[in-house]
């Protein structure tokens, strides 16, 4: 059974900075793509970040580029979403996902952790 354990969000000041991590259990984890996708309240889940299979290719919405970076240890089965320069609009519910090699079709999620941001 796959799952996903987000931790890492809280409230943070604007400017500030969180460290957001995922884990994974009961998959073959460098085989995955990994996202991280963010719902705001009242709004629909956007996508906010992708990082390959092994690492080497990342992806990120316009709004959070510069200023987030998601990176991945396969050895630890864990995704990271380090997240600077954080603005009361980041405020959400982010999510980390897995997504089967090169698919952009994700098929497993976590439960979400929050990440407020103060203005």
């Amino acid at each position: 059974q796959v799952q996903l354990v987000e931790s890492g969000g809280g409230l943070v000041q604007a400017g500030g900075s969180l460290r957001l991590s995922c884990a994974a259990s009961g998959l073959t984890f460098s085989r995955y793509g990994m996202g991280w996708f963010r719902q705001a309240p009242g709004k629909e889940r956007e996508f906010v970040a992708r990082i390959g299979a092994s690492g080497a290719d990342t992806y990120y919405a316009d709004s959070v580029k510069g200023r987030f970076t998601i990176s991945r240890d396969n050895a630890k089965n864990t995704v990271f979403l380090q997240m600077n320069s954080l603005k009361p609009e980041d405020t959400a519910v982010y999510y980390c996902a897995a997504a089967f090699s090169s698919s952009v079709t994700y098929d497993n999620w976590g439960q979400g952790t929050q990440v407020t941001v103060s203005s």
